[in-house]
């Protein structure tokens, strides 16, 4: 357990918290607890979902600006560098993950969020990559996630402008997937993740690779990794559990017991 981020794990659910008052700012000590959280989170066996969550006042206010503005070039690069390799960390889980919005998720904590399989937020909250009003542009993921998700056109206005998208704004755009008042959302993230928690590990993870590996290349190679991630579950018990229930208690009634 870190000192600003903990992995809490109850029922299959692990939350990583990050807790680093006021705005749970991101530094070289959040980052590298963080990318700890984050692999342990994806090698244990009894996480089977996991929330991101920064607590009740807001999500995370992105990287912490006196220390950067201290930075030479050269620690830069390093810290740079292993902001986005930890959050590639979090976007690798091999688990549903999902990020629980609160208050703000500006520059890194955007990009945090955006690593996530799905965004709940608070129907207060602001979002946004206003790196551009410090002379800098999004270094973890923002340029590249942000695009792929809204589509290139609106994510430059986002990157270009550095303003603020509001939580309707953010759920038209699709940055954020639900809504709900900003006390609900923990319960809300923990709902969505709790129908995971008995779910069929290998498959979830097989799916989860499967479309995040064929956005990374055309569909003729999209294809051929579904086809292979497809039929290597007939190596595993996720698929001997699921058609066997399927089978004992017909279609809409099958039930899984995940190994």
């Amino acid at each position: 357990m870190g000192e600003f981020v903990r992995l809490e794990v109850d029922g299959g659910i692990g939350t990583i918290r990050l807790e680093r008052p006021p705005v749970n700012a991101i530094n070289d000590q959040v980052q590298a607890e963080l990318g700890e959280a984050a692999r342990e989170a994806g090698e244990r066996a009894d996480v089977r979902a996991v929330i991101l969550y920064g607590g009740e006042k807001t999500f995370c206010g992105g990287a912490d600006v006196k220390e950067m503005a201290a930075r030479s070039y050269a620690e830069m690069r390093t810290f740079g560098a292993a902001l986005q390799g930890t959050v590639a960390a979090v976007a690798a889980i091999p688990k549903p993950t999902v990020a629980a919005i609160t208050g703000y998720a500006l520059g890194g904590g955007l990009e945090l969020a955006l690593a996530a399989d799905r965004r709940i937020a608070g129907d207060n909250v602001k979002v946004g990559q206003p790196e551009i009003l410090l002379g800098i542009i999004p270094g973890a993921g923002g340029t590249q996630r942000l695009a792929r998700l809204v589509g290139p056109s609106k994510a430059k206005d986002l990157v270009f402008t550095g303003r603020f998208a509001k939580a309707e704004e953010a759920l038209s755009l699709g940055i954020v997937d639900e809504l709900v008042a900003p006390d609900d959302v923990y319960a809300a993230a923990h709902k969505w993740a709790a129908q995971f928690a008995n779910g069929p590990a290998v498959a979830l993870a097989n799916a989860k690779a499967a479309i995040d590996g064929g956005l990374d290349g055309d569909l003729a190679s999209g294809l051929k990794l579904e086809t292979y991630l497809f039929t290597a579950l007939w190596a595993t018990q996720d698929q001997e559990n699921g058609m066997r229930s399927f089978i004992e208690n017909g279609p809409g009634k099958a039930t899984f017991e995940g190994k």
